[in-house]
């Protein structure tokens, strides 16, 4: 075969593992600091299809660590700019995009059946843990990500099943929850680093200084507390993620 952009990847997962990643569809549920990492990874690995669910538009406060983040994207809906930079990379690419937030009110509205794999980069629990219940019921392929606010030590991410765990929170009240519903596994990266507690002047935060583009019916202003982020662990998880997938799909044992 000539070569083409996905040559240096076939040198290692063959021709029948690039031909596996292009059949396969992958939905990907939040388009920020961590799932804009694993939607580039995979289009750069040359997965055939990439569905993207996110309701949000890019904010200034997104420069610091989102890939999709510009000053030119600014105000635009995250998963349009995540599609239009996936479509450069790889044109033959299947995009579709879905503004939503994803809540255990608006499930039954996705279906989960055509994906083979699915990623879990939402910050919220009652989602996340709608998100693990359908993929068991389904059986289909998820990872989720934990908590990556507030850490600084992008050496201290793993991935676990979610009742091998330790440090984390979220993934704590992930565990007891699951283990109520009965779901017997969950593969998550976490960070065993404990997280730090924000500092600098609140009153300059996103909390009583907005600055989401008109039109954003969901911001910051809602949480207790405004996690710090950075360029770095967001990226880190993100990019696990989808080498996880990347490998999971084509069976990919390595050694």
């Amino acid at each position: 075969m000539p070569l083409n952009q996905f040559s240096r990847t076939e040198l290692l997962f063959g021709e029948d593992g690039m031909s596996q990643l292009y059949k396969s569809s992958v939905a990907v549920f939040g388009i920020g600091g961590v799932g804009g990492y694993a939607v580039e990874a995979l289009a750069r690995s040359g997965v055939g299809r990439l569905d993207l669910f996110d309701d949000d538009k890019i904010c200034v406060t997104n420069l610091n660590r989102q890939l999709h983040a510009t000053r030119k994207t600014v105000g635009l809906y995250k998963v349009d700019a995540a599609k239009e930079r996936v479509l450069e990379i790889n044109p033959d690419c299947m995009v579709n995009t879905y503004k939503v937030f994803y809540l255990p009110e608006n499930a039954a509205k996705v279906n989960l059946t055509p994906y083979d794999y699915i990623i879990d980069a939402i910050d919220t629990v009652a989602g996340k843990l709608e998100l693990a219940q359908r993929a068991s019921e389904g059986n289909i392929p998820i990872i989720s990500s934990m908590g990556a606010g507030n850490k600084v030590d992008a050496a201290a991410l793993e991935v676990a099943d979610i009742y091998d765990t330790s440090t984390c929170p979220l993934a704590r009240v992930m565990r007891s929850e699951l283990r109520r519903r009965g779901i017997p596994r969950l593969k998550v990266v976490y960070s065993k680093e404990a997280a730090l507690t924000p500092q600098g002047d609140m009153r300059a935060s996103c909390k009583t200084g907005c600055v989401c583009p008109p039109g954003v019916t969901r911001n910051c202003t809602h949480r207790r507390q405004i996690p710090g982020s950075n360029a770095f662990v967001p990226s880190a998880a993100g990019l696990i993620i989808a080498g996880e997938v990347v490998k999971d799909l084509t069976s990919f044992a390595g050694g």
